[in-house]
Protein backbone atom coordinates (compact mmCIF):
# COMPACT_ATOMS: atom_id res chain seq x y z
CA UNK A 1 0.00 0.00 0.00
CA UNK A 2 1.20 3.38 -0.55
CA UNK A 3 1.36 5.63 1.72
CA UNK A 4 0.66 9.65 1.37
CA UNK A 5 2.63 11.85 3.59
CA UNK A 6 3.01 15.66 3.67
CA UNK A 7 6.02 18.00 4.35
CA UNK A 8 5.69 19.94 7.65
CA UNK A 9 4.24 23.25 8.14
CA UNK A 10 5.78 25.38 10.59
CA UNK A 11 3.53 27.92 12.04
CA UNK A 12 3.59 30.95 10.80
CA UNK A 13 6.74 30.74 8.50
CA UNK A 14 5.08 28.19 6.10
CA UNK A 15 1.63 31.16 6.29
CA UNK A 16 3.75 33.90 5.41
CA UNK A 17 6.27 32.21 2.81
CA UNK A 18 5.39 30.61 -0.60
CA UNK A 19 6.31 27.28 -1.44
CA UNK A 20 7.55 27.56 -5.48
CA UNK A 21 8.00 24.54 -7.42
CA UNK A 22 10.10 25.39 -10.56
CA UNK A 23 9.93 23.33 -13.43
CA UNK A 24 12.60 22.41 -15.78
CA UNK A 25 13.85 20.34 -19.15
CA UNK A 26 11.62 18.54 -20.43
CA UNK A 27 11.19 16.52 -23.68
CA UNK A 28 11.77 19.36 -26.05
CA UNK A 29 14.48 20.25 -28.13
CA UNK A 30 14.85 23.54 -26.29
CA UNK A 31 15.90 21.31 -23.33
CA UNK A 32 19.19 22.72 -22.43
CA UNK A 33 17.99 26.37 -22.95
CA UNK A 34 15.22 25.49 -20.13
CA UNK A 35 17.84 24.30 -18.03
CA UNK A 36 19.45 27.41 -18.46
CA UNK A 37 16.63 29.46 -17.72
CA UNK A 38 15.90 28.00 -14.69
CA UNK A 39 19.62 28.11 -13.37
CA UNK A 40 19.16 32.01 -13.84
CA UNK A 41 15.67 32.26 -11.71
CA UNK A 42 17.72 30.10 -9.48
CA UNK A 43 19.98 32.36 -9.02
CA UNK A 44 17.70 35.67 -9.12
CA UNK A 45 15.12 34.66 -6.44
CA UNK A 46 14.69 35.89 -3.44
CA UNK A 47 14.77 32.99 -1.14
CA UNK A 48 13.96 34.72 1.99
CA UNK A 49 10.37 35.32 0.51
CA UNK A 50 9.69 31.81 -0.65
CA UNK A 51 10.38 28.33 -0.15
CA UNK A 52 12.03 26.90 -3.38
CA UNK A 53 11.70 23.34 -4.85
CA UNK A 54 12.67 22.20 -8.06
CA UNK A 55 11.47 19.43 -10.68
CA UNK A 56 13.52 18.56 -13.26
CA UNK A 57 12.26 16.68 -16.48
CA UNK A 58 14.71 14.64 -18.61
CA UNK A 59 14.78 14.36 -22.51
CA UNK A 60 13.30 10.89 -21.84
CA UNK A 61 10.32 12.65 -19.96
CA UNK A 62 11.12 11.15 -16.40
CA UNK A 63 10.41 13.76 -13.16
CA UNK A 64 12.67 14.00 -10.54
CA UNK A 65 12.20 16.41 -7.37
CA UNK A 66 16.15 17.82 -7.07
CA UNK A 67 18.30 19.81 -4.80
CA UNK A 68 21.22 20.13 -7.56
CA UNK A 69 22.45 23.20 -7.30
CA UNK A 70 21.86 26.35 -10.19
CA UNK A 71 25.67 25.30 -12.06
CA UNK A 72 24.23 21.66 -12.07
CA UNK A 73 21.28 22.30 -13.54
CA UNK A 74 22.70 24.58 -16.31
CA UNK A 75 25.18 21.82 -17.18
CA UNK A 76 22.73 19.15 -17.44
CA UNK A 77 24.60 17.04 -15.10
CA UNK A 78 21.78 17.26 -11.94
CA UNK A 79 20.79 14.42 -13.64
CA UNK A 80 23.40 12.46 -11.70
CA UNK A 81 23.03 13.67 -8.32
CA UNK A 82 21.96 10.37 -6.45
CA UNK A 83 19.75 12.20 -3.95
CA UNK A 84 16.72 13.19 -7.16
CA UNK A 85 13.70 11.42 -6.32
CA UNK A 86 11.14 10.63 -8.71
CA UNK A 87 8.42 13.46 -8.62
CA UNK A 88 4.70 13.62 -10.46
CA UNK A 89 1.61 16.05 -10.63
CA UNK A 90 -1.54 14.10 -9.94
CA UNK A 91 -4.67 15.76 -11.39
CA UNK A 92 -6.64 14.51 -8.56
CA UNK A 93 -6.84 18.02 -6.28
CA UNK A 94 -7.74 16.28 -3.75
CA UNK A 95 -4.55 14.11 -3.82
CA UNK A 96 -2.62 17.71 -3.10
CA UNK A 97 -1.23 18.00 -6.80
CA UNK A 98 2.98 17.47 -6.79
CA UNK A 99 3.96 14.18 -5.50
CA UNK A 100 7.64 12.82 -4.95
CA UNK A 101 9.04 9.24 -3.72
CA UNK A 102 10.20 8.49 -0.60
CA UNK A 103 13.51 5.98 -0.19
CA UNK A 104 11.01 4.03 1.71
CA UNK A 105 8.63 4.05 -1.23
CA UNK A 106 5.57 6.20 0.32
CA UNK A 107 4.68 9.20 -1.28
CA UNK A 108 5.08 12.76 0.03
CA UNK A 109 2.69 15.83 -1.45
CA UNK A 110 4.87 18.51 -2.02
CA UNK A 111 2.92 21.84 -0.92
CA UNK A 112 2.84 24.29 -3.68
CA UNK A 113 1.46 27.50 -3.89
CA UNK A 114 2.69 28.35 -7.41
CA UNK A 115 4.70 26.63 -10.13
CA UNK A 116 7.20 28.14 -12.26
CA UNK A 117 6.86 26.51 -15.53
CA UNK A 118 10.32 27.57 -16.65
CA UNK A 119 9.83 25.50 -19.95
CA UNK A 120 10.14 25.95 -23.60
CA UNK A 121 9.01 24.15 -27.14
CA UNK A 122 6.70 21.02 -26.96
CA UNK A 123 5.18 19.84 -23.86
CA UNK A 124 6.63 23.05 -21.92
CA UNK A 125 4.80 26.48 -23.29
CA UNK A 126 2.00 24.86 -25.87
CA UNK A 127 -0.80 24.11 -23.19
CA UNK A 128 0.39 20.40 -22.26
CA UNK A 129 1.51 21.65 -18.86
CA UNK A 130 -0.59 23.93 -18.64
CA UNK A 131 -3.81 21.63 -18.82
CA UNK A 132 -2.05 19.18 -16.28
CA UNK A 133 -1.39 22.27 -13.40
CA UNK A 134 -5.20 23.48 -14.48
CA UNK A 135 -6.78 19.92 -13.70
CA UNK A 136 -4.47 19.91 -10.25
CA UNK A 137 -5.73 23.09 -9.47
CA UNK A 138 -2.36 24.53 -9.07
CA UNK A 139 -1.54 28.07 -9.49
CA UNK A 140 1.12 28.32 -12.04
CA UNK A 141 3.01 31.62 -14.30
CA UNK A 142 1.96 32.34 -17.68
CA UNK A 143 -1.30 31.71 -20.07
CA UNK A 144 -3.49 29.21 -19.46
CA UNK A 145 -4.24 25.94 -21.39
CA UNK A 146 -6.00 27.79 -24.55
CA UNK A 147 -3.88 31.00 -24.71
CA UNK A 148 -0.69 28.73 -24.89
CA UNK A 149 -1.81 26.22 -27.18
CA UNK A 150 -3.03 29.19 -29.60
CA UNK A 151 -0.04 31.01 -29.22
CA UNK A 152 2.83 28.27 -30.07
CA UNK A 153 1.32 27.55 -33.17
CA UNK A 154 2.25 30.00 -35.80
CA UNK A 155 -0.35 29.32 -38.06
CA UNK A 156 -3.08 29.71 -35.64
CA UNK A 157 -1.58 32.74 -34.27
CA UNK A 158 -1.48 34.42 -37.99
CA UNK A 159 -5.13 33.26 -38.44
CA UNK A 160 -6.45 35.12 -34.71
CA UNK A 161 -4.06 38.32 -35.65
CA UNK A 162 -5.80 38.99 -39.36
CA UNK A 163 -8.66 37.90 -37.81
CA UNK A 164 -8.22 41.18 -35.50
CA UNK A 165 -7.25 43.01 -38.33
CA UNK A 166 -4.86 45.79 -35.90
CA UNK A 167 -1.20 44.36 -36.73
CA UNK A 168 0.64 43.92 -40.50
CA UNK A 169 2.17 40.49 -40.69
CA UNK A 170 4.12 38.36 -43.32
CA UNK A 171 2.38 36.60 -46.34
CA UNK A 172 2.33 32.90 -45.68
CA UNK A 173 1.32 29.71 -46.67
CA UNK A 174 0.70 26.71 -44.93
CA UNK A 175 1.71 22.98 -45.49
CA UNK A 176 0.37 19.51 -43.23
CA UNK A 177 2.34 16.83 -43.76
CA UNK A 178 -0.39 14.48 -44.43
CA UNK A 179 -0.59 16.18 -48.12
CA UNK A 180 3.12 17.04 -48.07
CA UNK A 181 3.63 13.31 -47.96
CA UNK A 182 1.00 12.24 -50.33
CA UNK A 183 2.31 14.23 -52.81
CA UNK A 184 5.23 16.75 -52.61
CA UNK A 185 5.45 17.72 -55.63
CA UNK A 186 1.97 19.07 -55.99
CA UNK A 187 2.46 20.80 -52.42
CA UNK A 188 6.31 22.54 -53.74
CA UNK A 189 4.50 23.96 -56.75
CA UNK A 190 1.26 25.43 -54.59
CA UNK A 191 4.35 26.96 -52.23
CA UNK A 192 5.61 28.83 -55.37
CA UNK A 193 2.67 29.65 -56.78
CA UNK A 194 1.40 31.11 -54.06
CA UNK A 195 4.31 33.32 -53.72
CA UNK A 196 4.86 33.92 -57.42
CA UNK A 197 8.31 32.18 -57.24
CA UNK A 198 9.34 35.38 -55.63
CA UNK A 199 12.30 34.22 -52.75
CA UNK A 200 13.59 34.34 -50.66
CA UNK A 201 11.01 32.50 -48.39
CA UNK A 202 10.83 31.33 -44.59
CA UNK A 203 10.16 27.58 -43.47
CA UNK A 204 9.25 27.51 -39.99
CA UNK A 205 8.14 24.47 -37.79
CA UNK A 206 4.56 25.93 -36.41
CA UNK A 207 4.86 24.37 -33.33
CA UNK A 208 9.08 25.02 -32.28
CA UNK A 209 10.62 27.61 -30.55
CA UNK A 210 14.30 29.02 -29.84
CA UNK A 211 14.54 29.13 -34.00
CA UNK A 212 14.56 25.13 -34.56
CA UNK A 213 14.26 23.73 -37.56
CA UNK A 214 13.92 27.36 -39.70
CA UNK A 215 15.47 28.00 -42.74
CA UNK A 216 15.95 30.58 -44.62
CA UNK A 217 15.47 29.89 -48.55
CA UNK A 218 16.97 31.84 -51.09
CA UNK A 219 16.52 29.16 -54.34
CA UNK A 220 13.39 27.11 -55.45
CA UNK A 221 15.71 24.24 -55.86
CA UNK A 222 16.54 24.51 -51.83
CA UNK A 223 12.70 24.23 -50.87
CA UNK A 224 12.26 20.62 -50.41
CA UNK A 225 15.13 20.80 -48.10
CA UNK A 226 13.83 23.48 -45.87
CA UNK A 227 10.09 21.25 -45.75
CA UNK A 228 11.94 18.24 -44.39
CA UNK A 229 13.69 19.85 -42.15
CA UNK A 230 11.35 21.90 -40.00
CA UNK A 231 8.64 18.40 -40.77
CA UNK A 232 11.50 17.41 -38.29
CA UNK A 233 9.64 19.37 -35.74
CA UNK A 234 6.31 19.32 -36.36
CA UNK A 235 3.36 17.93 -38.40
CA UNK A 236 2.74 21.44 -39.77
CA UNK A 237 4.90 23.93 -41.18
CA UNK A 238 4.73 27.89 -42.51
CA UNK A 239 6.37 29.32 -45.18
CA UNK A 240 6.37 33.36 -45.30
CA UNK A 241 8.03 35.88 -47.19
CA UNK A 242 10.98 37.25 -45.75
CA UNK A 243 10.42 40.64 -44.32
CA UNK A 244 13.18 43.11 -44.25
CA UNK A 245 14.06 45.55 -41.25
CA UNK A 246 14.68 45.83 -37.79
CA UNK A 247 14.46 42.61 -35.26
CA UNK A 248 12.72 44.33 -32.45
CA UNK A 249 10.88 42.51 -29.37
CA UNK A 250 8.35 43.84 -26.67
CA UNK A 251 7.93 42.52 -23.16
CA UNK A 252 4.37 42.15 -22.15
CA UNK A 253 3.55 41.71 -18.57
CA UNK A 254 0.38 41.51 -16.68
CA UNK A 255 -3.26 39.91 -16.79
CA UNK A 256 -6.21 42.10 -17.54
CA UNK A 257 -4.07 45.31 -17.60
CA UNK A 258 -0.83 44.48 -19.38
CA UNK A 259 2.03 46.47 -19.41
CA UNK A 260 4.72 46.68 -21.96
CA UNK A 261 8.49 47.29 -21.50
CA UNK A 262 10.64 49.34 -23.63
CA UNK A 263 11.93 48.13 -27.29
CA UNK A 264 14.88 45.81 -27.57
CA UNK A 265 16.20 45.31 -31.11
CA UNK A 266 18.65 41.94 -31.68
CA UNK A 267 21.75 41.93 -33.42
CA UNK A 268 21.99 38.53 -35.17
CA UNK A 269 25.59 36.89 -35.74
CA UNK A 270 24.10 34.98 -38.26
CA UNK A 271 22.05 35.59 -41.86
CA UNK A 272 18.71 35.53 -39.18
CA UNK A 273 18.57 34.67 -35.87
CA UNK A 274 18.74 30.81 -35.37
CA UNK A 275 19.00 28.78 -32.49
CA UNK A 276 23.06 29.01 -33.14
CA UNK A 277 22.94 33.28 -33.21
CA UNK A 278 20.04 32.90 -30.22
CA UNK A 279 22.19 30.97 -27.62
CA UNK A 280 25.65 29.29 -29.26
CA UNK A 281 27.22 32.78 -31.34
CA UNK A 282 28.60 35.10 -29.14
CA UNK A 283 28.65 37.98 -31.82
CA UNK A 284 24.99 38.10 -31.40
CA UNK A 285 24.08 41.43 -29.83
CA UNK A 286 20.96 43.09 -27.87
CA UNK A 287 20.47 46.28 -26.91
CA UNK A 288 17.84 48.88 -25.96
CA UNK A 289 16.31 51.16 -29.05
CA UNK A 290 17.17 54.79 -28.09
CA UNK A 291 16.26 56.02 -31.53
CA UNK A 292 12.32 56.05 -31.90
CA UNK A 293 10.32 58.87 -32.57
CA UNK A 294 8.16 58.86 -29.32
CA UNK A 295 4.94 58.43 -31.41
CA UNK A 296 6.23 54.99 -33.27
CA UNK A 297 7.36 53.61 -29.51
CA UNK A 298 4.05 53.79 -28.76
CA UNK A 299 2.84 52.38 -32.12
CA UNK A 300 4.72 49.10 -31.00
CA UNK A 301 4.33 49.28 -27.83
CA UNK A 302 0.19 49.15 -28.58
CA UNK A 303 0.64 46.67 -31.26
CA UNK A 304 2.36 44.46 -28.13
CA UNK A 305 0.01 44.68 -25.77
CA UNK A 306 -2.98 43.91 -28.81
CA UNK A 307 -1.28 41.24 -30.13
CA UNK A 308 -0.61 40.03 -26.24
CA UNK A 309 -4.79 40.36 -25.79
CA UNK A 310 -6.07 38.91 -29.19
CA UNK A 311 -4.34 35.90 -27.98
CA UNK A 312 -5.60 35.52 -24.33
CA UNK A 313 -2.64 35.79 -22.51
CA UNK A 314 -1.75 36.67 -18.77
CA UNK A 315 1.25 36.51 -16.87
CA UNK A 316 4.17 37.11 -19.32
CA UNK A 317 5.17 37.05 -22.64
CA UNK A 318 7.29 38.18 -25.38
CA UNK A 319 6.10 40.12 -28.73
CA UNK A 320 8.16 40.01 -31.83
CA UNK A 321 8.58 42.40 -34.60
CA UNK A 322 10.21 43.73 -37.90
CA UNK A 323 10.41 47.30 -38.29
CA UNK A 324 10.72 48.13 -41.98
CA UNK A 325 12.71 51.27 -43.18
CA UNK A 326 9.68 53.14 -44.13
CA UNK A 327 8.04 52.46 -40.28
CA UNK A 328 6.16 49.45 -41.09
CA UNK A 329 5.68 47.47 -37.82
CA UNK A 330 5.02 43.66 -38.72
CA UNK A 331 4.37 41.02 -36.28
CA UNK A 332 6.88 38.01 -36.21
CA UNK A 333 5.60 35.58 -33.54
CA UNK A 334 4.73 35.78 -29.53
CA UNK A 335 6.36 33.59 -26.89
CA UNK A 336 4.47 33.06 -23.87
CA UNK A 337 7.14 31.28 -21.78
CA UNK A 338 10.63 33.33 -23.33
CA UNK A 339 13.77 32.74 -21.96
CA UNK A 340 15.42 33.79 -18.92
CA UNK A 341 18.58 32.69 -18.74
CA UNK A 342 21.17 36.06 -17.99
CA UNK A 343 21.09 37.03 -21.71
CA UNK A 344 17.27 36.58 -22.64
CA UNK A 345 15.63 39.88 -23.99
CA UNK A 346 12.42 39.65 -21.77
CA UNK A 347 14.42 39.74 -18.10
CA UNK A 348 17.02 42.62 -19.90
CA UNK A 349 13.90 44.66 -21.39
CA UNK A 350 12.11 45.17 -17.35
CA UNK A 351 15.54 45.36 -16.13
CA UNK A 352 16.02 48.81 -18.71
CA UNK A 353 12.19 49.53 -17.85
CA UNK A 354 13.27 50.00 -14.07
CA UNK A 355 11.80 46.54 -12.92
CA UNK A 356 15.20 44.12 -11.91
CA UNK A 357 14.88 40.65 -12.24
CA UNK A 358 13.93 39.66 -8.59
CA UNK A 359 11.44 41.84 -8.58
CA UNK A 360 9.96 40.71 -11.95
CA UNK A 361 9.86 37.03 -10.53
CA UNK A 362 7.85 38.15 -7.17
CA UNK A 363 5.36 40.23 -9.92
CA UNK A 364 5.20 37.02 -11.73
CA UNK A 365 4.20 35.26 -8.98
CA UNK A 366 1.48 37.43 -7.87
CA UNK A 367 -0.02 37.57 -10.82
CA UNK A 368 -0.28 33.77 -10.85
CA UNK A 369 -1.89 34.16 -7.80
CA UNK A 370 -4.35 36.80 -8.68
CA UNK A 371 -5.32 34.80 -11.37
CA UNK A 372 -5.94 31.62 -10.02
CA UNK A 373 -8.33 33.49 -6.88
CA UNK A 374 -10.42 34.97 -9.82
Amino acid sequence: MVIITTREQKGSFMETIKSIVILFGGISSEHEVSCVSAASVLEHIDREKYDIRTIGITKAGNWFLTDSPASDISDGSWEQDENNRRAFIVPDRGTGGIMAENADGTFEVIRTDVVFPVLHGKNGEDGTMQGLLQLAGIPFIGSDTAASSASMDKAITKAMIEHRGYVDQARCYVVHQTAYDRDRNAQLEAVNSFFADTYPLFVKPANAGSSVGISKVKRAEDLEKALDLAFAEDCKVLVEEAITGREIEVAVLGNEEPQASCIGEIFAANEFYDYNAKYENSKSQTAIVRDLEPEKEQEIKDKAISVYETMGCSGMSRVDFFLEDGGRVVFNEINTLPGFTSISMYPKLWEASGIPYDELIDRLIKLALDKYER
